[in-house]
């Protein structure tokens, strides 16, 4: 459904159902271009602010809580309570039983406890009429993929249709289907994470959604948060998924979902120094970005990955990482760790240490800077990498490139 390299929805048809009602609820619900439509005109409006002089605009700016502005899910209000995990949807917070139910109620109860005097908000109130809708949707049409892979599920996740997302979600969960993979082995949870829909990525942990799966390209939702920089669906899987979480998973590059947050750093610090436009909302972007990709690394940090793991490709920690680009900001984070000192001299596979790293670095404005933080927490000078070089044998000539080993002999 999503290209995993971006946010870009793939127009595809659903899937036909087994008769006329269930085909105009289908059409109802497969506009999947809609994810692409309303991207493109978030692009649109950027490029129209960044015309008006630098004046911005309030409705262009998105607040903590509300990351996409095409995420037209409730957000204010208040998560669902968790649910059995059985097909009987129970609206949050759960309805008492007062009276025995027919199979049917039973199924899919409409009946919101309004009789106890208590008032529905608007969420609640978006479940009981979406479930009245899908109440007579079987399990194998649940089930059912269309050409992309995608089933009801995939396609309401992706146009941030929370209510409806939930009451499939149930159903789904009842009958084992919830981790049902599209083309590109991604889950409902995954689609989710993507896009950032934080409320439905917390809905689906408690439908009992598995967070150590892995999509075409070996990565888990938590992957695609840290490489997107997505703050508040990591805070919702660290805080609400209840299961063990692989923070050491390994994708198909041979990455950790800290590594990717690393290297999503280093792309945005190169960004912004390479960055000749003026245009003010341009810049706050680059700046959100670079913040929440920061937040994301420290959420990682909590929830226990090690940014002396190495890559399996290059034998690269984050340290390595951090230092290809002369990432200070993140090498002072590492470097403050209490195990920094086991880790600042690791050699990757080339025998390269950080310190012959970010001694190698070309016309770097924050190189020397690196160097000496590097040295000030251990870093050996005297390390040869299996070419038998010395790291101040890889400085470059020039003017940011002679200050580095007056900095070195300090």
């Amino acid at each position: 459904m999503l290209d995993p390299r971006g946010n870009e929805g793939r127009r595809s048809h659903v899937l036909s159902a087994g008769n006329q009602d269930y085909k105009d609820y289908a059409q109802a619900v497969s506009n999947k271009n809609t994810v692409k439509e309303l991207l493109m005109m978030k692009r649109q409006a950027i490029k129209w602010n960044c015309s008006q002089d630098n004046n911005l605009e309030p409705e262009l700016k998105y607040t903590k809580d509300e990351p996409f502005l095409y995420d037209v899910s409730p957000h204010p209000f208040n998560p669902p309570a968790p649910l059995n995990p059985n097909p009987t949807i129970e609206f949050p917070p759960a309805a008492p039983q007062i009276a025995e139910k027919t199979p049917q109620q039973a199924q899919f109860p409409v009946q919101y406890p309004a009789l106890q005097g208590q008032k529905m908000n608007l969420f609640q109130w978006q479940i009981q009429r979406e479930t009245q809708k899908v109440g007579g949707l079987s399990a194998e049409l649940l089930n059912t993929q269309d050409s992309d892979g995608d089933t009801f599920l995939h396609i309401a996740v992706a146009q941030g249709k929370r209510a409806l997302a939930y009451v499939l979600a149930a159903k789904m969960a009842g009958c084992g289907a919830l981790d049902m993979k599209e083309h590109n082995g991604q889950t409902a949870l995954q689609i989710a994470a993507t896009i950032d829909h934080h409320l439905i990525v917390q809905d689906l942990l408690s439908h009992g959604a598995q967070i150590n799966t892995r999509d075409s390209w070996g990565r888990s939702p938590l992957h695609v948060c840290a490489e997107k920089g997505h703050v508040l669906s990591l805070q919702r899987i660290w805080r609400n998924s209840g299961q063990q979480v692989d923070v050491e998973m390994f994708n198909y590059d041979g990455l950790t979902a800290l590594h990717a947050a690393v290297l999503s750093h280093n792309a945005a610090v190169k960004e912004m120094r390479k960055a000749e436009d003026s245009c003010s909302y341009m810049v706050a972007e680059r700046v959100q970005r670079r913040q929440m990709l920061v937040e994301c690394i420290k959420i990682l940090l909590h929830m226990g990955a090690s940014y002396g793991t190495k890559d399996l490709k290059s034998g690269r920690t984050c340290l390595h990482m951090a230092c290809e680009e002369g990432n200070v900001e993140l090498l002072n984070m590492f470097l403050d760790q209490p195990i920094s000192l086991s880790i600042v001299n690791v050699k990757t596979f080339s025998g390269n240490t950080a310190l012959h790293i970010v001694s190698s670095l070309q016309n770097n404005p924050t190189q020397a800077e690196a160097v000496k933080l590097l040295m000030r927490k251990g870093a050996d000078p005297g390390i040869r990498n299996l070419e038998n070089e010395l790291p101040c044998q890889l400085v470059s000539e020039g003017l940011i490139g002679e200050k580095v080993p007056n900095q070195r002999k300090e």
